[in-house]
């Protein structure tokens, strides 16, 4: 008999830099979250179709992959899921309008920036019990 997982939020990361995508992986793995990672605004809205009911945080760069910037990723996902934490990032000036309640970070920004919001949004998840100390 196979024991049962504990439930681990998941994190949506949309970023085409490979190093940076893969960096903000592990700092949401450490932080106790399932990450699906992406390079393209399009890959990710399909994930947003799919299983986005389980995706409770979402990380995207502006410049991407394809042919949707980051901005409008999270227009979309704003769409699926009005609940749903998106933080956009960029190292130029944002040009376009955000979401409501979604965060801009400019590049750049430090590692325990993500793992800060990932500590938070997993005590909020846990009822406000810390999962784990930073």
């Amino acid at each position: 008999m196979g024991q049962s997982k504990p439930y681990r939020a998941k994190a949506l990361v949309v970023e085409d830099d490979p190093m940076q995508r893969e960096m903000i992986e592990l700092l949401l793995e450490e932080s106790e979250f399932d990450v699906i990672s992406c390079e393209s605004a399009e890959a990710a809205e399909l994930v947003l179709q799919g299983s986005g009911d389980n995706v409770v945080l979402m990380l995207t760069d502006v410049e991407l992959a394809g042919n949707m910037t980051g901005v409008e990723l999270a227009h979309v996902a704003k769409k699926y899921k009005p609940d749903l934490d998106v933080i956009v990032t960029s190292g130029k000036p944002l040009r376009q309008r955000l979401p409501e309640g979604t965060m801009f970070w400019s590049k750049p920004w430090a590692p325990l920036d993500v793992i800060r919001v990932a500590e938070t949004k997993a005590s909020e998840l846990s009822g406000g019990r810390r999962l784990r100390s930073v």
